[in-house]
């Protein structure tokens, strides 16, 4: 730990400062640094923070060997920070189940499927790894994502183009030991972090790359909210079909409260519903990061409360992130229609708006009625109401409201049916 945290310190001293491959100027710093605010060293600190704690159980030789295994990777972090500053440096590094990852450049799949030991040495930016029984592996480390090498236990990390045109690139992570989403329940069962090939890489690609301008089409703040936020993408498996019969296969994708700036996701179907996933999650990402400088409410985690887009009941932080985020997704759903050019465009923006909207109204009275909100949770959940009202001023075309309202009412009601009266509804 002491030799990682020298390197990292060297890295450090390196300037002037940027790590092009960090979308945001608010992260342009030094290498050392970049890496170490990437949003995936997060849940690595959680790991390492959880090994640590009580809840890991007594000193024994298994809890040393867990935490030995977490705190490895702080060595390959060191040495990617190093690389990226061009440092000259030689370690010996840990593989985690027969893996070597060297975050913003790549893994090397190593000749055993245990730890052993990889000794990398980097001078003039080419690494050399060399691990026994195998054949010494070149690398050249590459400007912003990535780092080449013919050896075919070599995968390259990879980033997606700028969102913007004169952007850095956007890291599309499918390395990081830690991007899993341990006790996750939304993701349970339903989709998990998957490495992708080149077909997969391509489809990315191709829903990136018209993301940009839905964004856009939605408002212009929204283009600008993911430049500054979105710093990491993660892909994740297509969920399963919701029947067998079904002609499409949905999407998944969230965010995790400890990887600020990550955005965890199945393959986008379309640049459209690629914008609106950025727009649903950035939401997420900005209440997690308030709710921890701030106090909201003091309500407990009884999951009690109806929420049109859930089948279970949700504790009160949870119906608050849902509002804030459905909100969200009316508000750009409702620019998109207005600025449509197409009439079947105009109209599925429409039909989404009104949607949202209905969701939100029905879930705001659990919200504005509880009494522990905080005076500062009182304000926002004030501007919500508010933000909701202005959206009388353009709405939708009253087919699409009916058949909104509709809907809500037919998830309320069988809401009911299994779990009792909705708290706070005046006809319960």
């Amino acid at each position: 730990m002491r030799e990682d945290w020298q390197l990292l310190e060297e890295a450090d001293r390196v300037l002037p400062a940027g790590d092009r491959a960090d979308p945001s100027p608010a992260y342009a710093t030094t290498p050392a640094r970049a890496r170490l605010l990437h949003p995936l060293v997060g849940p690595w600190i959680r790991e390492c923070l959880r090994a640590l704690g009580p809840e890991a159980g007594p000193a024994n030789e298994r809890r040393v060997r867990g935490l030995g295994r977490e705190l490895a990777h702080f060595g390959a972090l060191a040495a990617a920070a190093a690389a990226r500053a061009g440092v000259s440096f030689a370690v010996r590094l840990t593989p985690r189940d027969g893996v070597l990852v060297l975050p913003s450049l790549g893994a090397l799949r190593t000749a055993g499927a245990g730890a052993d030991p990889v000794d990398v040495a980097c001078a003039d930016g080419r690494m050399t790894l060399r691990q026994k029984g195998a054949a010494e592996v070149a690398v050249q480390v590459e400007d912003g994502i990535g780092a080449w090498s013919v050896a075919p236990g070599w995968t390259p990390a990879y980033a997606l183009p700028g969102l913007l045109p004169d952007g850095p690139p956007m890291p599309l992570d499918d390395l990081d030991p830690y991007r899993a989403l341990h006790g996750d329940p939304r993701h349970h069962e339903l989709s998990y972090p998957t490495a992708l090939d080149e077909a997969g890489r391509k489809s990315w690609w191709e829903a990136w790359s018209g993301t940009a301008d839905m964004l856009r089409l939605g408002g212009g703040h929204r283009t600008t909210e993911a430049v500054t936020l979105l710093r990491c993408l993660v892909p994740l498996t297509e969920p399963p079909r919701s029947r067998p019969d079904a002609e499409s296969i949905g999407t998944c994708s969230g965010t995790r409260r400890e990887a600020f700036g990550a955005l965890l996701s199945s393959t986008p179907p379309t640049p459209a519903t690629f914008a609106a996933t950025i727009v649903h999650e950035l939401q997420h990402t900005k209440l997690s990061a308030l709710s921890d400088l701030l106090q909201l409410h003091h309500a407990g985690p009884r999951e009690r409360h109806f929420a049109p887009w859930r089948p279970d009941p949700r504790p009160y932080d949870g119906l608050l992130q849902g509002v804030y985020s459905h909100l969200a997704l009316a508000d750009f759903f409702q620019r998109c229609a207005l600025r449509a050019e197409r009439p079947g465009h105009r109209e599925t923006a429409w039909s989404q708006h009104a949607r949202y909207r209905a969701q939100v109204a029905a879930a705001l009275p659990a919200l504005v009625g509880s009494p522990d909100l905080t005076e500062a949770g009182r304000r926002f959940v004030d501007q919500l109401v508010a933000t909701h009202e202005r959206m009388d001023e353009f709405p939708a075309p009253r087919g699409h409201t009916v058949r909104a309202e509709a809907s809500v009412a037919a998830a309320r009601d069988l809401w009911t049916r299994r779990h009792g009266p909705v708290p706070g509804h005046p006809r319960d």
